[in-house]
């Protein structure tokens, strides 16, 4: 790792610390030539994965979209950004899991409505809204009720403790 300000290239390690989520460690350290202390977080990358798109095309999996589709659902939802990072580590982590080369959007797409209807519900109706096609009311309404229905259900099993 080179140095931030004199761009020496040996740097040693002064402190590691695992995230929460266990996901990404954040590294202190000093370079050797100018005694500079900086940070650097490191994170597992997805590599190698390739997304069938509906009609049959592919494309590298993006990190970056996956960012930008889960924002625009959450656009003036309230959430920290550090919430935000475990989200898309969580969605990452489930992809990871699938231990394929590829995977349709279709199997991507479920993986992010199953984190999303936990951490924002207006979030994961928007996000169900674009990526199921809801073409008229009722659809959209059908899955209101089943969202609803989950959520009294879970409110009943909270109270009977």
């Amino acid at each position: 790792m080179y140095c931030a300000v004199c761009n020496h290239k040996d740097t040693k390690v002064v402190d590691s610390r695992i995230s929460s989520d266990g996901a990404s460690v954040r590294r202190r350290r000093e370079c050797e030539k100018c005694g500079f202390r900086f940070s650097t977080l490191e994170e597992v990358e997805l590599l190698d994965l390739t997304i069938v798109k509906r009609d049959g095309r592919r494309e590298s999996y993006s990190r970056e979209k996956l960012i930008r589709g889960l924002e625009k659902s959450l656009e003036k939802r309230p959430f920290t950004d550090q919430a935000f990072q475990k989200l898309v580590h969580k969605i990452e982590r489930d992809v990871q899991k699938k231990r394929r080369g590829q995977l349709t959007t279709q199997e991507l797409g479920e993986i992010v409505m199953k984190h999303l209807k936990v951490f924002d519900k207006v979030a994961y109706i928007r996000f169900a809204s674009v990526y199921r096609s809801f073409e008229d009311v009722q659809t959209f309404e059908s899955e209101l009720q089943k969202l609803s229905q989950k959520e009294k259900g879970a409110r009943k099993g909270r109270t009977k403790k």
